[in-house]
């Protein structure tokens, strides 16, 4: 890594974050004594490295400073741009969403901390933790963002179906069909695009880790928006369901589980507080149209983050299973796709689901 902390993160950089989060210290009036510094590697990241520092405030024994230290996972920067980042997490922060970024460095950010509970994997199967997520997904997807308002989901892809193929073995390469991902890509865009759907500002990375709940006024904050962009809402909605089926704090972190993947009743249940946290309380109609585009763009997030893990796994020395990862996404893609596509339609099928929960 790009710097040195108290021997906890190492590399040439030190100098510079030091003098960064000296300058810091001073603006509010604290006596900076590097001897005292406390930093602790925060687990669950997977793209970036991320510590919390603190060191007593205000020259107290009592009360202590507390700021994230963000320093970029190498090879991040094939997956998106750092300025365009930085410039949207300032804007999200302006909104009044998420921490504020209170200096950069060479290879990182220091960022405000957050005083609040990171999610749990299990916290996202809570009824009342979900409708709170989805009242805050609603209400960060109605954010007015500058920048272009197309989606950015297929483009993105075709070019990391470039990286991926650059980067990998032959047998990698073959391994996940990479010569046919393209077409695969054409063919996913021309039939999800069909519908008229709802482009608006995701987050696209919405696992449990970039959740924080407040427990005392149960308010929800979303960090990290390294994805972030204009998609469709359903393909946002989408990958939060497909986090479900992960976990990221056990011995096997890359391992996923789709028999835990949220059933009807908990997708209804979300997609109905999504709707109606608003105000306006959705037609059976909307609520059934809207679940059936999301199983359906489950299948672009296998594919976005399979390519990912193929990058990942090339690229980055973070202690984590990438290819492993990537053969999961792909192998749900595959398994998928004919029964999302070509089998019954989803309408009919989960209309006529719902109506047997109704009647139970």
């Amino acid at each position: 890594m790009a710097v040195k902390i108290h021997g906890f993160i190492e590399g040439t950089q030190s100098e510079e974050l030091m003098k960064l989060l000296l300058t810091l210290a001073s603006n509010w009036g604290d006596v900076f004594d590097t001897s005292k510094l406390k930093v602790v590697h925060l687990s669950g990241a997977m793209t970036n490295v991320v510590y919390r520092i603190t060191w007593p405030k205000n020259g107290s024994e009592n009360e202590e400073r507390t700021v994230l230290v963000r320093v970029y996972g190498e090879g991040s920067d094939i997956f998106f741009d750092r300025e365009e980042e930085i410039r949207t997490f300032e804007s999200i922060s302006s909104h009044g969403h998420g921490p504020r970024l209170l200096g950069q460095f060479a290879e990182g950010r220091v960022e405000e901390f957050i005083h609040a509970k990171t999610l749990s994997a299990g916290d996202l199967r809570d009824p009342e933790i979900s409708a709170l997520i989805a009242a805050k997904m609603r209400e960060f997807h109605n954010l007015n963002m500058p920048g272009s308002k197309n989606a950015l989901l297929w483009p993105r892809m075709r070019k990391w179906v470039i990286e991926a193929s650059s980067l990998c073995s032959p047998e990698q390469a073959k391994e996940f069909q990479l010569e046919i991902l393209e077409n695969e890509i054409d063919a996913l865009e021309k039939e999800l695009s069909q519908s008229d759907q709802n482009v608006a500002f995701c987050h696209n990375d919405l696992q449990y880790g970039n959740i924080m709940i407040e427990d005392e006024t149960k308010t929800i904050t979303l960090i990290d928006y390294e994805y972030a962009s204009y998609n469709p809402v359903a393909y946002d909605l989408a990958n939060h369901f497909c986090e479900m089926a992960a976990n990221y704090h056990t011995d096997t972190p890359h391992v996923l589980d789709y028999n835990v993947y949220p059933d009807l009743e908990e997708r209804r249940r979300f997609v109905q507080a999504y709707l109606s946290s608003t105000g306006n309380e959705p037609s059976d109609e909307e609520v059934v149209q809207l679940i059936d585009d999301i199983e359906k763009y489950t299948l672009a997030n296998h594919l976005f983050w399979g390519l990912w893990g193929i990058i990942s796994a090339c690229v980055t020395k973070i202690d984590f299973d990438y290819m492993e990862y990537a053969r999961q996404r792909f192998r749900q893609y595959w398994l998928r796709k004919s029964q999302l596509l070509k089998g019954k339609t989803g309408i009919s099928q989960i209309s006529e689901e719902i109506n047997d929960l109704v009647l139970e």
